[in-house]
């Protein structure tokens, strides 16, 4: 087996055509590639939204109980979809995680616009409208000024993130750019193509349509929906009439500052990351002899290392290599291997997955790997890891540089450094921790007798490039032959530089005559260490530390910081490398909030200029706070499970890009929802209703198209929560976090953005009175039904 690190779709299309001219039993095999995770992810992603877009519209179809009705919004998802791609294609983007994510987030947003318009046109055929063209034409001079106000304050909270800096803004520039995209062509979509799909198909619902035994099916379930929803609707109407009461309204401003106090909490009690490591389907193992091990010893530890890969019988293929590794370089004593896993199908995933997780890479590189190389080859340090998530940052494992910042003695540095990795040892969210520095290898020391090259004309400089040449080779020239450049290295034979009597056959140019240069140089042999590293200008230790299976490095961090304190005395610190540091700087970063922060101002200020004050857009903001802690609850939750049942849930979730770009994408969603109930009420206010009726009628009116886009949404991202396999916990993070958000988030914003909409529009008519319009007939109509039941609540009571 030759391997090689080929990734790309050239190298690999070229392997095939040698792979003809290979003789019998010789293979090429690609032992670590980047396509085959992304590729499988980018299957699943594809797969989810396939599933996603079939859940969108069996939840438009339960609540519009029209076939007809129901075709509109899953044409809308289409059409905004394809137009994102096209965007995606001038912008420069590829069919990457990041923007298939987007579009999977976009399809439970996308048909929002669209869902307002149709629910709006079926509302007007509920009140007596027979006409579908005046029914739409009438529709949308009531909702095309909430779809536009919507879709701008969505497409605003992506503005901040599209500008940040650093490893985070790529990924939030690609995500907020394209799923901005697409809600901006779903609001053209529902202003242009909706209405005229409306009209068109949409009819009002009559005893004449029940034709058939599918017709008769189908209003015997719209009957029975009807009366569900009926029911409902007065169980919710019920309750929000207890939540405008004055001696409860104060109640919705306490829980704000409680969603406040939630978010810090479970925010806290989340680990934090810069993306979640997923399963490769590949791991990397570093072995370690004891310092002095030729090559034969090494070989000898090797073979008992390959003996338990074999065993492991998730592993596909295998590179073994000798004298060589990824993380202390070239040296007789070390060892490394590439460890190539079978294919995810083949590890049990999919409906198995959910009561076996024993076959995920973390679980065979901590659970059967690191176990059994620690019990049966104690004369090695064996180190087993998953590669890092972002080619280039490092790989994969903690990289740790200890430095001695007051130039103290490196023995007792070391001896500190044991000390501390043990300490690493003995805690459950460390699998393994070691160092490949060590002070006890075999060497020689050169000693240049500088008067003796003195008298005889020699520079001590040409002696030591003399002595390198010999026994560790050097470039000196090209050579042309055949019409090719070849190298000319100079350098000893094996048997000509073993011993120390070998220095008189190694002669140095003095003048016309040659010296043995064993008349200036004296070894001595010697213990100490192969290389000795600097970082930060200081003397320094690496260290590798991989977290144990259901730890995130952020958890391994902090148990780092803890035992530094207090094993190493002052004059000594320590700095993280690759993405570790990426991480530990993102880890107490205040850029986060900060972006959520200047995405609720632009929502203020855009939400100030549509309802011309500063005071009605603080009905839309309060709102907002709950959901951010919905989303930060159920990861929370989600961790509990996992230590609880630990073979349930398959991975913790932390708080990292994925969902952080989760909670932004519902800031601007519930937002959304929280502008339908408030531009209803204003409209409603402006047409005379009081303030508590009207608050009370828009909240009636929106329950269900907010019950529906919530309800799309949530179904939407349901395939995320559930993936398995390549690239799982990405989707299960990005799935958990809008679904958390959007439950609690719209539950808060149902009961509390009413309340907010009367005390902040009293407050306003104060300073600047309404001014009233003229009500059509329907408003009218539902002026009075208000007014009904508010007097019915009232002979009740």
């Amino acid at each position: 087996i030759f391997a090689c690190d080929w990734s790309s779709d050239v190298c690999s299309s070229d392997l095939e055509e040698l792979s003809a001219d290979l003789p019998d039993g010789l293979e090429f095999v690609q032992m670590q590639s980047s396509n085959d995770f992304l590729l499988a992810s980018i299957a699943n992603v594809e797969e989810t939204l396939i599933v996603a877009i079939l859940l969108v519209i069996l939840v438009v179809y339960f609540f519009l109980q029209d076939f007809r009705a129901t075709i509109i919004p899953s044409i809308s998802i289409i059409v905004s979809l394809i137009g994102t791609f096209a965007c995606m294609a001038i912008a420069g983007f590829s069919l990457n995680l990041l923007t298939l994510f987007a579009l999977v987030l976009a399809i439970g947003t996308v048909v929002d616009d669209a869902i307002v318009v149709v629910e709006a046109v079926q509302a007007k055929f509920d009140a007596g409208y027979t006409s579908p063209y005046q029914a739409t034409k009438d529709a949308m001079s009531d909702v095309t000024m909430a779809v536009i106000s919507c879709t701008f304050v969505f497409m605003a909270v992506f503005i901040p993130v599209s500008f940040t800096g650093g490893t985070s803004g790529i990924f939030y520039t690609q995500f907020g750019v394209t799923l901005a995209t697409s809600v901006g062509l779903s609001c053209v979509s529902a202003l242009v193509l909706c209405p005229a799909l409306c009209a068109m198909l949409m009819k009002p619902a009559s005893e004449e349509r029940r034709k058939g035994f599918f017709g008769t099916i189908n209003y015997r379930t719209r009957q029975a929906y009807e009366a569900s929803y009926t029911a409902m609707l007065n169980k919710y109407t019920a309750i929000l009439k207890r939540c405008v009461n004055r001696k409860v309204r104060f109640l919705s401003f306490v829980s704000v500052g409680l969603c406040f106090v939630g978010i810090i909490f479970f925010a806290s009690h989340l680990s934090s990351g810069l993306v979640p490591q997923e399963d490769q389907g590949t791991c990397m193992m570093v072995v370690n002899g004891v310092p002095g091990n030729n090559l034969a010893t090494t070989d000898a530890i090797l073979d008992k290392v390959e003996n338990i890969i074999k065993d492991t019988k998730e592993v596909k293929d295998y590179q073994r290599v000798a004298g060589y590794s990824f993380m202390a370089g070239q040296g007789v004593a070390y060892g490394m291997y590439i460890i190539k896993l079978k294919p995810w199908q083949e590890r049990r995933y999919g409906f198995w997955s959910l009561i076996d997780n024993f076959k995920s890479t973390s679980t065979i590189v901590s659970g059967l790997l690191t176990k059994r190389l620690l019990e049966e080859i104690p004369e090695a340090q064996c180190l087993v890891f998953e590669p890092g998530m972002i080619p280039g940052y490092g790989m994969g494992s903690i990289e740790l540089n200890l430095q001695d910042t007051r130039g103290g003695d490196k023995a007792q540095f070391l001896d500190y450094t044991n000390q501390f990795l043990a300490a690493l040892n003995n805690h459950p969210e460390i699998s393994r921790a070691i160092t490949s520095y060590s002070r006890t290898f075999p060497q020689y020391k050169v000693e240049l007798d500088a008067a003796q090259c003195k008298r005889a004309g020699v520079s001590p400089s040409s002696v030591l490039e003399v002595l390198g040449s010999y026994c560790g080779g050097a470039y000196v020239s090209n050579m042309n032959q055949y019409g090719k450049v070849y190298r000319v290295m100079l350098q000893a034979n094996e048997q000509s530089r073993l011993e120390t009597a070998d220095l008189n056959n190694m002669f140095v140019r003095n003048g016309s005559e040659m010296a043995p240069i064993s008349q200036f140089v004296k070894l001595s042999k010697i213990l100490g260490p192969e290389v000795d590293t600097r970082f930060n200008l200081f003397s320094s230790i690496s260290c590798n530390i991989v977290p144990a299976a259901g730890y995130s490095n952020t958890d391994a961090m902090s148990v780092v910081e803890e035992e530094f304190a207090k094993v190493f005395p002052k004059g000594y610190a320590f700095e993280y490398g690759g993405m570790s540091r990426e991480e530990n700087q993102t880890k107490d970063s205040m850029d986060t909030y900060l972006i959520y922060s200047v995405c609720v101002v632009l929502i203020f200020l855009i939400l100030s200029m549509l309802y011309e004050s500063f005071l009605i857009p603080f009905s839309v903001i309060l709102s907002v706070p709950a959901g951010i802690m919905g989303s930060f609850a159920f990861a929370w939750l989600w961790n509990l499970g996992y230590d609880a049942l630990p073979i349930v849930f398959m991975s913790k979730i932390e708080n990292n890009i994925y969902l952080q770009t989760a909670i932004i994408m519902l800031i601007g969603l519930l937002a959304k929802t929280a502008i339908l109930i408030t531009e209803f009420a204003l409209e409603r206010r402006r047409k005379g209703m009081g303030i508590v009726e009207a608050a009370y009628a828009a909240a009636e009116a929106r329950l269900r198209p907010i019950l529906m886009t919530v309800l799309t949404m949530v179904f939407g991202m349901i395939p995320l929560v559930l993936a398995t396999g390549a690239g799982a916990n990405g989707n299960r993070t990005i799935g958990l976090g809008v679904i958390g958000g959007l439950i609690i988030g719209t539950l808060a914003i149902l009961f509390t953005v009413p309340v907010f909409f009367i005390f902040f529009e009293w407050v306003q008519e104060k300073i600047r009175p309404v001014m009233v319009e003229e009500a059509d007939q329907q408003f009218e109509k539902e002026k009075v039904r208000i007014q009904q039941q508010k007097a019915e609540a009232q002979k009740d009571k």
